[in-house]
């Protein structure tokens, strides 16, 4: 299948950026959404709307991950699917999901998951800033690099 770029698009803060990366390395983006999303008129950016129902953009991202692809999701659960389908996995942060992190990653999101279950108080991620933006730039270029390279 090659290089390309799967963006879980509905909450993600960085599809502009995910762009400009992939034209630079002309590099296909497709772009997965529960909702019709404007997405940019270029040959290499396609989008796909899997209607409303629950997880259907993550099954849809998960079918189609494969070895060269990477996924653009903040979703833990999601970025572990596609670990296991052989393609990479980057939160919008620029912080790549890897084979010997996620576990723990899953982990202390079901920790929280109960901790917010049972009706404790525990804060979000923190904001999403300029730092996150740029470190995002810099470690999807290396991403294609490397899987050019491969």
């Amino acid at each position: 299948m090659g290089r390309r770029v799967l963006v879980d698009a509905d909450a993600c803060p960085v599809k502009d950026e995910v762009y400009r990366v992939a034209w630079r390395h002309g590099v296909p983006v497709t772009v997965v959404s529960n909702q019709r999303l404007r997405v940019p008129d270029h040959p290499l950016v396609s989008r796909v709307v899997v209607g409303d129902a629950f997880d259907a953009a993550d099954d849809w991202i998960a079918e189609a991950a494969a070895p060269g692809a990477v996924v653009v999701t903040a979703d833990i659960l999601l970025a572990d699917r596609v670990l296991k389908a052989g393609a990479a996995a980057l939160a919008p942060t620029g912080k790549p999901f890897t084979t010997s992190s996620i576990g723990a990653a899953v982990a202390t999101r079901a920790i929280m998951a109960d901790l917010r279950a049972g009706g404790d108080v525990v804060g979000g991620p923190p904001p999403f800033g300029k730092a996150d933006r740029s470190r995002f730039l810099q470690a999807l270029d290396e991403l294609l690099v490397r899987l050019g390279r491969a």
